[in-house]
């Protein structure tokens, strides 16, 4: 089943009497991942942030060698002998670090302080996983002074970097510069004159043109510019760049709404020019202009509206080695110009052949008569050109894959995967973290739902890509590493790459990343190892390798601004949670601790959402473990549940609803949640549901059917107008949303106040449709046991009582044919289960044959999981003696599925019979020469049953 309704395990429901132990105890369970899917969603980040971050730490040398130095500063060694290692060795092992394992080396000892502080080792900072703000900036200037290579993420935080006073800065990189403004990067230059690469990447919308002039005068040395997403560059601002800056050789604007192309003219130094993405029309005139260049080598035109005969202008240009033109619609409509066999130039475009273009542009092209200076500058140029060429064909391929046109499919499987696999094996750290970025992008097909790409993602697995990316995700840069995880995470959606991922020793490696001080990479391995826990048959190999111990030390670490990290560990643990064993091993590790405390204190609704759905896991497991119990016993975490259930969001109320639905088998857990107000809470949510989706309809329903295993939770239930949805619910068309709200109007139904309001709210015809007409047993028999309880009698002096003089007779007339209606619909639900002759044949002989013939045919093997309590028990032995034939049929007919051998409860209800002295009850039916035959037959098996039960319990303890 995918859905266990069971007792037991939590002290609920046994024995007879108490107002908590009458009712039916009943409950949810997600244990099985596997044939729940919805409970093992699968993470899901379409959308690349491209989140490297500082310098490197996840590295596992690099960590031996961080942890090894830790426990020598702990060992308290007197000999020592650590002090003597060679200061260049020290330094090598420094370098190997981020900014913060040498910060922490550094504290070891007065001469690693020393060697720590060298500038050597910090001549590269990648600040993107950092805020940038005056703290960070103090802790780091004193050690800036010789800072050449810098990477910062997010343009609000840009003005900061003066504050590091690294006058020797060469190359500056921004991400995310959105906010970046005019005034912001006019400072930055002018405080950063030596600076010979700009970078800026990603929707650069209040950079203007009057910033670049800046630029041009602050920065002479500056040799690449590349911007992305400024919105017009004019000509008096390339004119400028040109004329400052007399060594730029590469540029790049890139997502431009308007360039002034006929600006170049003077650009006598440029070597390489792209424009992707630029909305302007390339004209023929742009094109012969640019042909005319006299040392333009390569040229970016992908994702542009050039036309055939620009491009044929462009490739008959001299000195032009490549012409990058991927996904350029004009081009691809009809007949393209190709590059002659003759022409030195290589195009790079979706209707030819990429890899062949790339091989060409990597081999080395020498002249026979060449000097050897001649055939040096060949081979740089070659090799500048071609890691050019990577750099843009990397960016082009990630923009293609953002966009995810269903068009392209051919192409990625023909040409793209091929050539992103290929790129990934470059040797720049940008093209490798740009091009995992794109695999993670490229292979989902629906980022909501949480689907990939079969085929997509079966070619990168048999490229060889999951030994790449694995090999990436071991690098010592943490960009690098965080994309590479996020590939492996988006891949793992499909079972048989997450196979691969498992064989090839991912999981490993992911758990290790995901004990990275870097968020992003912590983030991202917590992603993959979410995605692969929905595999039933990885979780034994995420436990083995630490991960849950790291994905409990995550929910704990990141307590504001990690929200993704939180939501992605906290949804690895649901997982995981999900399995008994595994969720032993969450609890041992904090877990629960853990758990609680997101959805206590955490408002971000995702990871409330993953939080609520991890502890009714957990609480899913209550005949096995204690772990039920230990999340009631949490501080704070049935109030912070019932809390959840009135969230905006509706998966963070269905997974709450679907907690407090598992936790509710517990006694003192059913209690404590009537007495958080989860009893109001979740009357509101029934009632609010009724557009909601499946899955919040069933759990809110099922909540209630939890709570009101306790007759006062009962009352109190239909008090707070909690008959009236369940109800509406159990018109459903899904059948678990009808079924669960059919099993808690059986409970309701136990109180005869209850009952009433069950009539009054049109119950009736409800349940009588759904012991007619539902495909599933369970509900038809649950809608049976309720119509039973409501009209054997008990509920008639509440009525009467209610009712005054004036409309007793309408009160009476209502009732009347609500009954007749109520016992026709019980009587064709038991003859269902009997076939007439087999019972006939079984009342004349009483022979075990037949008897097993009939018990068989009349067994609802979902029944078996149903726990009673004694006063149930107790009212169906009542019922054996009531009036209406009909309703001894039905008792006997439940007393069978309730005590049929094999049942989960069996042996429960036969003592609970026994100790309320059924047997004689069942004699008298039995034997009762006017009683119908179904009681007759019925009530005989289960004297059987019993028998057999009492033999069974004899030879345990006489085994015993």
């Amino acid at each position: 089943m995918k859905r266990i309704i069971a007792g037991g395990g939590g002290g609920g429901g046994g024995g007879a009497g108490g107002a908590g132990e009458d009712m039916s105890n009943k409950r949810r369970r997600n244990a099985n991942a596997g044939e729940e899917q919805e409970q093992q969603q699968p993470a899901m980040y379409k959308k690349a942030r491209i989140t490297s971050s500082s310098s490197s730490s996840a590295s596992a040398c690099h960590k031996e060698l961080s942890s090894a130095a830790a426990s020598v500063a702990e060992s308290e060694w007197q000999d020592a002998q650590w002090t003597s290692l060679p200061d260049d060795t020290v330094l090598q092992v420094f370098n190997l670090l981020n900014h913060r394992d040498r910060a922490s080396l550094a504290s070891v000892c007065r001469t690693w302080r020393v060697l720590g502080s060298s500038g050597s080792l910090w001549g590269s900072l990648d600040l993107r996983a950092h805020t940038l703000d005056l703290e960070m900036v103090s802790a780091l200037a004193g050690r800036c002074e010789g800072l050449q290579r810098l990477k910062f993420r997010g343009g609000a935080f840009a003005s900061s970097i003066v504050g590091l006073r690294a006058r020797e800065l060469r190359e500056l990189s921004g991400d995310c510069c959105g906010h970046l403004s005019d005034a912001t990067l006019s400072m930055v230059v002018a405080r950063h004159g030596n600076l010979e690469s700009l970078q800026l990447g990603s929707d650069c919308e209040r950079v203007t043109s009057e910033a670049l002039k800046v630029v041009a005068v602050c920065c002479p040395k500056l040799r690449r510019l590349c911007v992305s997403g400024i919105r017009e560059v004019d000509r008096d601002s390339i004119v400028a760049l040109f004329k400052h800056c007399t060594g730029l050789t590469e540029l790049g604007f890139l997502d431009s709404h308007s360039i002034d192309e006929g600006a170049f003219v003077g650009a006598t130094s440029l070597r390489f020019l792209s424009i992707a993405g630029c909305r302007c029309v390339v004209s023929s005139s742009a094109a012969l202009q640019w042909s005319k260049l006299p040392n333009l080598v390569g040229l970016d035109v992908s994702r542009t509206d050039i036309s055939p005969i620009a491009l044929t202008y462009l490739l008959a240009a001299p000195e032009l080695r490549v012409v990058c033109a991927l996904n350029c619609p004009l081009l691809e409509e009809g007949s393209s110009p190709k590059p002659s066999a003759s022409s030195k130039t290589v195009l790079l475009s979706r209707f030819t052949d990429l890899n062949e273009g790339l091989e060409a542009l990597l081999g080395t092209r020498e002249s026979n008569g060449a000097s050897s200076s001649g055939r040096a500058s060949s081979k740089r140029l070659d090799r500048e050109v071609a890691e050019w060429t990577e750099w843009m064909l990397s960016h082009a391929l990630l923009k293609i894959a953002e966009s995810n046109a269903p068009s392209l499919d051919s192409f990625w499987l023909k040409q793209g995967t091929a050539m992103m696999l290929r790129l990934v094996q470059s040797a720049q750290e940008d093209v490798q973290e740009r091009t995992a970025t794109a695999l993670a992008t490229f292979v989902v097909v629906d980022d909501e739902n949480a689907t990939v790409d079969s085929a997509r993602a079966e070619a990168v697995m048999n490229g060889g890509g999951i030994g790449l990316l694995l090999g990436l995700a071991k690098s010592s840069r943490e960009g690098v590493q965080s994309e590479a995880a996020k590939a492996i995470a988006n891949l793992s959606v499909n079972t048989e790459v997450a196979k691969r991922v498992a064989l090839e020793g991912g999981i490993s490696i992911l758990a290790g990343l995901a004990r990275s001080p870097n968020r992003w990479v912590a983030e991202e391995a917590a992603g993959g190892l979410w995605n692969l826990s929905v595999g039933e048959e990885h979780k034994g190999a995420i436990a083995g390798a630490g991960a849950i111990e790291a994905l409990v030390e995550l929910a704990l670490k990141w307590p504001a601004g990690g929200e993704g990290v939180l939501e992605r560990a906290a949804g690895a643990l649901a997982n995981l949670a999900a399995d008994d064993k595994c969720s032993m091993e969450v609890a041992t590790a904090g877990g629960v601790r853990a758990l609680v405390m997101l959805a206590r204190f955490c408002n971000h609704e995702g990871v409330q959402e993953q939080a609520a759905r991890a502890l009714a896991n957990l609480a899913a497991h209550g005949d096995s473990n204690g772990n039920n119990a230990a999340v009631g016993r949490e501080e704070g975490a049935l109030e912070a549940l019932v809390h959840l259930t009135c969230s905006n969001h509706e998966g963070v109320r269905q997974e709450a609803a679907g907690a407090l639905w598992n936790l509710s088998f517990d006694d003192r857990n059913r209690e404590a949640i009537a007495g958080a107000g989860g009893v109001e809470a979740l009357v509101a949510l029934a009632q609010g549901c009724s557009s909601g989706s499946q899955g919040l309809q069933e759990r809110a329903a099922g909540a209630l059917w939890g709570l009101s295993v306790s007759e006062a939770n009962s009352i109190a239930i239909g008090r707070e107008g909690g008959v009236a949805p369940l109800i509406t619910l159990a018109h459903s068309d899904y059948e678990d949303v009808h079924e669960t709200a059919v099993g808690a109007l059986w409970n309701l139904a136990f109180n005869p106040g209850n009952a009433l309001r069950m009539v009054e709210e049109e119950g009736v015809p409800a349940l009588v449709h759904l012991c007619s007409s539902s495909r599933s047993k369970m509900a038809r028999f649950m809608a049976a046991l309720a119509l039973a309880y409501m009209f054997d009698g008990r509920m008639d002096e509440v009525a009467f009582g209610l009712a005054n003089v004036e409309s007793n007779g309408r009160t009476v007339a209502s009732l009347d044919a609500a009954r007749k209606l109520a016992l026709r619909n019980i009587e064709a639900f038991v003859q269902t289960f009997s076939d007439q002759q087999a019972l006939t044949a079984a009342a004349s002989s009483w022979a075990p044959a037949t008897l097993n013939l009939v018990a068989e045919d009349a067994r609802i093997q979902e029944a078996g999981h149903l726990r009673c309590s004694g006063a149930e028990v107790g009212r169906f032995v009542a019922m054996l003696r009531n009036s209406h034939a009909v309703l001894r049929a039905c008792a006997a007919f439940a007393l069978l599925q309730f005590t049929m051998p094999g049942g989960r409860h069996a042996l429960h209800h036969a003592i609970l019979l026994q100790n309320a002295g059924a047997s004689r009850v069942l004699r008298t039916v039995a034997a009762a020469a006017t009683a119908a035959v179904q009681a007759k037959v019925f009530a005989r098996i289960v004297l059987r049953n019993l028998e057999h039960h009492q033999a069974e319990s004899n030879t345990v303890v006489a085994l015993s």
